[in-house]
C-alpha cells in the first residue's frame, strides 16, 4: 500500500496544500517552513492507529489542539486530513476531520470521517449512532477493532509507519545519559534493543547487506556483527583492517556519528515496515556518501520482500545532485497564509530533462530572502 495523494488543511503551518506522493518523495524548503510538520501528519495517523494510542492522545501528545491548528485559521478551526492510497490496484481515500469542543480540557470532537473503497463508501461519519451517542465522536473508527474491519488494511499501514532521525550520541551514550525512551523510539537510543529482537538468522543476512554498503563507503571497513556482553547487554561491533590481527574491532560506542547512521538508514529500510519516513538522512555524512543514499535505498529494497514507500526532509544539495524524478519533490516555501507546497513547475521539469539536477534546479528556490545581509547583522 502507498500513499499517492495528501491533502491538509489548518495542519500546523499548512492552511491548505494538495500535493502528490511517489514511491520515494523528496521534501524541501527554508527553515522553520514545516518539513518535520509535513512529516509529522503520518506519525500522527500512526499514533492513532496503533494499539493503546487513539485521537485524543494523537492530540496532546502534541501539545493539545492549539498547538497542532494552523494560526492562520480564524475563522475555520476545523483541521482536516484527507489521505488518498493505492493498494494492488485498489484506490482507497481516508478522510479525517476534527475541531475542539467546550471550554477548558476541550474535548476534541470528529466532524468527518469518511472511507472509500474504489467508488465505494465505506463509512461516513457522523452517522445515526453517533447523532445518537455523541461521545462516539471523540473516538475514531480508524483506532477501534471492532469498527475497522472493513478498511483494517488502512489501519494496518498506518500503525507500520517508522520514522527515522538517529541521534548517534543518543545510541552511544544512552546508559550514561540514562533517559528513559520515547515511545517508538525515533532517534535511536533503543536501536541496539531493535536489533536483538529480531530472529539471529535475519538479523544476520541484515546485518551483512549494512556490511556491504559499509565496506565501500567507510575506509578499512572489513566486518560487522552482533554480540551481547558478559551481562547480556547488545552490542555492534566493527572490525577495521589492521596490521594486528584481531586487533581492529570496535564497538558502537567507538563508531563515528556518520557509520551509525548510516547503519540505522539501512537497517530502517530493511525492516518490514510499508512506509519510512527519514529526516536530513545526511546529518553527519561525508557528501560522497550522501551523494549515493538515493542509490543505496533502491539498491536495499530491490527485490526484497519488504518494498516500502519513503518520504524524505533534506537540505541537501549532494543528496538532490543526481538523477531524482523531478516529480518526486516537494517544494515547501512561507507565505502570509501559511506555508504553501508545490511540485517543479514545467520550466522547472524542462530544465532538469536537459541534464540539469535538482539540486541545481530547486534547491537555490529554498534560500531566504535577503541572505546575504545575515554577515551585516
Amino acid at each position: 500500500m502507498n500513499i499517492t495523494r495528501l491533502k491538509l488543511k489548518n495542519w500546523k503551518n499548512f492552511r491548505n496544500i494538495d500535493v502528490n506522493l511517489m514511491d520515494r518523495t523528496y521534501i524541501i524548503g527554508p527553515n522553520a517552513v514545516g518539513k518535520s510538520n509535513f512529516l509529522d501528519v503520518f506519525r500522527f495517523m500512526k499514533d492513532i492507529a496503533k494499539s493503546g494510542g487513539g485521537l485524543q492522545k494523537a492530540v496532546d501528545d502534541r501539545g493539545g489542539i492549539t498547538k497542532l491548528r494552523c494560526l492562520q485559521a480564524r475563522s475555520d478551526t476545523e483541521v482536516s486530513i484527507t489521505l488518498f492510497l493505492e493498494d494492488d490496484g485498489v484506490e482507497w481515500i481516508y478522510e479525517l476531520a476534527f475541531k475542539a469542543q467546550g471550554k477548558g480540557k476541550q474535548l476534541i470532537t470528529i466532524t468527518k470521517e469518511n472511507v472509500k473503497r474504489d467508488d465505494d463508501i465505506v463509512i461516513t461519519r457522523p452517522d445515526k449512532n453517533d447523532k445518537k451517542d455523541p461521545l462516539q465522536l471523540t473516538q475514531t473508527h480508524l483506532e477501534q477493532i471492532l469498527a475497522n474491519k472493513n478498511f483494517r488494511d488502512i489501519s494496518d499501514f498506518f500503525s507500520s509507519v517508522t520514522y527515522l532521525h538517529l541521534v548517534p550520541q543518543l545510541l552511544k551514550y544512552a546508559n550514561e545519559i540514562g533517559v528513559s525512551k520515547i515511545e517508538d523510539d525515533p532517534f535511536g537510543q533503543g536501536f541496539l534493543d531493535r536489533l536483538a529482537s529480531v530472529q539471529a538468522k535475519t538479523r544476520d543476512a541484515w546485518l551483512r547487506k549494512i556490511q556491504s554498503s559499509l565496506s565501500i563507503a567507510v575506509p578499512q571497513f572489513s566486518e560487522l556483527k552482533f554480540e551481547r556482553d558478559k551481562l547480556g547487554m547488545p552490542h555492534l561491533e566493527a572490525r577495521y583492517n589492521h596490521w594486528r590481527p584481531n586487533a581492529g574491532w570496535q564497538r558502537e560506542d567507538q563508531f563515528s556519528d556518520g557509520t551509525l547512521r548510516l547503519i540505522g538508514l539501512v537497517w530502517a529500510l530493511l525492516e518490514k515496515r510499508q512506509l519510512l519516513l527519514m529526516e536530513e538522512p545526511e546529518l553527519s555524512l561525508n557528501n560522497e556518501i550522501v551523494r549515493y543514499i538515493p542509490e543505496i535505498m533502491e539498491n536495499t529494497l530491490r527485490g526484497a520482500r519488504n518494498q516500502k514507500q519513503v518520504i524524505i526532509s533534506t537540505h541537501s544539495p549532494a543528496l538532490l545532485n543526481n538523477n531524482i524524478d523531478g516529480n518526486s519533490i516537494i517544494l515547501l516555501y512561507p507565505t502570509g497564509n501559511g506555508t504553501e507546497a508545490r511540485h517543479p513547475n514545467g520550466d522547472e521539469l524542462d530544465t532538469m530533462s536537459a541534464g540539469f539536477s535538482p539540486a541545481e534546479v530547486m534547491l537555490p528556490l529554498t534560500s531566504p530572502e535577503n541572505i546575504e545581509k545575515i554577515v551585516k547583522a
